[in-house]
């Protein structure tokens, strides 16, 4: 076995600017609104502040933080909340059409301000630009802008509600010059959990709601564009679902291809295709073959079981950094937890590789801090005992390794 310590590239964090540094990335036209709406904002999340929150921005506690785990690449999903809205844009609803303007000139802000972050570190940071789905030929502006910046990281691709009656579902034709321009600049497409769900209202049973069908609502953009031909368009698009797990990729994908093959033949039990064009001219598991991704990010070994049927180059590994659900500060426990026993190959393409391939980090250039940083199969190799595994983490991981929940 290759004894060298793993390149580990996480495909999952977030990161943002405060406040004071989001007004100096604002059009100046905004600043006044901006100073007014600040006056009346509360952060929904008190344990965010201190030095916790200051882990979104601050190079030298990232640098640190990432270090200690081993981790020396990132790709970086947004995380504060930009200018004019109420909650992280990761799982805030999109816009109301008398809140676009103010929410475009916000996350306008946070697309300088990321070029800006990631130019700090740029080998170790491959930033994810933001657009809105209220005005296409707007986000084909912030599409060209994400591009020119350098933000390797791609477009995080808005997740369309049930609920958000004024916007265009991205099954419709009408997104096609927002996926013609993303492929024309080699962007990925990124699409996270937390978004896409319709609005439950407020109060512990909504919530609940929430939480037990985000993942059904989180996937419905990686049906919708299986489904809608988009990779028949468009072939050299990339698209990855990120900390969605990707156990139930396989069954999915099954299920998707029944439904073409129904479509193919002309109906499906009693309900007759016959007189319908169909948009497919392979399997949806064809595609998702060639331009599906999953970033699976804290994975069980229960989450990996499907990855045969997804192909280990399309998986990718991340630890949610600075997320409490995530796997800091105990990263190298949670890879013990699940990654022992997987063939070395496929324990680094996971790991850093696929990553890598797909958001385009210089291995030779983060060789060095891997070598320097990384764990090695030795310590991933080693089993984690029951009364190692960490108590006082938020992580899913390590809370069903002890309960079995």
């Amino acid at each position: 076995m290759n004894q060298e310590p793993y390149l580990l590239i996480t495909a999952d964090t977030h990161a943002g600017g405060n406040h004071a540094q989001y007004r100096e990335y604002l059009d100046p036209a905004y600043r006044e609104r901006f100073d007014e709406w600040r006056g009346g904002y509360r952060n929904p999340s008190q344990e965010h502040f201190g030095t916790r929150k200051m882990r979104n921005w601050d190079l030298a506690i990232r640098t640190r933080d990432q270090n200690s785990q081993g981790v020396v690449g990132e790709v970086v999903f947004p995380n504060t909340v930009p200018p004019f809205f109420k909650k992280s844009v990761v799982t805030a609803q999109p816009p109301t059409p008398d809140h676009y303007e103010l929410a475009l000139a916000g996350i306008r802000a946070h697309n300088r301000w990321l070029k800006d972050f990631c130019a700090e570190d740029p080998d170790r940071r491959a930033g994810i630009g933001l657009i809105l789905p209220n005005d296409l030929d707007e986000a084909v502006k912030d599409i060209e802008y994400i591009a020119e910046a350098g933000l390797r990281g791609g477009v995080l691709l808005p997740l369309i509600p049930p609920d958000c009656t004024w916007l265009t579902p991205l099954y419709d034709p009408a997104w096609d010059r927002v996926l013609a321009a993303i492929q024309d600049h080699d962007l990925v497409i990124n699409q996270h959990s937390g978004q896409g769900s319709p609005d439950y209202g407020s109060g512990p049973v909504p919530e609940a709601l929430w939480i037990s069908e985000v993942t059904f609502y989180c996937q419905a953009g990686w049906r919708h564009l299986l489904m809608s031909g988009a990779y028949e368009k468009f072939p050299r698009l990339r698209y990855i679902l990120t900390e969605s797990g990707c156990a139930w990729v396989g069954p999915a994908l099954q299920q998707l291809d029944r439904i073409h093959m129904g479509f193919k033949a002309g109906g499906i039990g009693e309900m007759n295709y016959g007189d319908m064009e169909w948009v497919l001219k392979e399997p949806p598991s064809a595609y998702a073959a060639r331009n599906c991704y999953y970033g699976a990010s804290f994975p069980s070994a229960a989450d990996l079981g499907g990855i045969d049927a997804i192909g280990e180059g399309h998986v990718l590994w991340g630890n949610d950094y600075p997320h409490r659900e995530g796997t800091f500060p105990y990263n190298t426990e949670s890879l013990r937890l699940t990654f022992g026993g997987m063939p070395d190959a496929r324990r680094r393409r996971i790991l850093g590789l696929n990553a890598a391939d797909l958001y385009g980090f210089d291995v030779d250039r983060l060789m060095p801090l891997a070598r320097e940083h990384g764990p090695t199969p030795a310590q991933v190799e080693t089993p984690l005992p029951r009364d190692e595994i960490p108590r006082d983490s938020g992580c899913y991981l390590f809370a069903s390794a002890l309960y079995g929940t």
